[in-house]
């Protein structure tokens, strides 16, 4: 349908691109692209470090309830050694 574009034809589609809009319409934009890029990254990297803290929290817990358990088997055991 648009076949091969040409450097020529990328070329004269840009200038014609930046005489309808102008340079600084085309900076913002270029710069609100940019920084949605930018926290789109940063708000999955939020998501990961959320997932690591809350994932440790749990295998913390866990460890906590196995010393417990084993503690308390421990306790058991010399109470009926006695």
């Amino acid at each position: 349908m648009f076949g091969k574009f040409g450097m020529w034809e990328l070329i004269i589609i840009l200038v014609i691109i930046l005489l309808l809009f102008g340079t600084k319409k085309l900076r913002n934009a270029g710069g609100d692209v940019g920084a949605a890029f930018k926290n789109f990254k940063k708000a999955f990297k939020d998501e990961d470090d959320k997932k690591e803290d809350t994932g440790q929290l749990k295998d913390d817990r866990n460890d906590k309830a196995e010393d417990a358990q084993f503690s308390e088997s421990k306790d058991t055991e010399s109470n009926k050694k006695s």
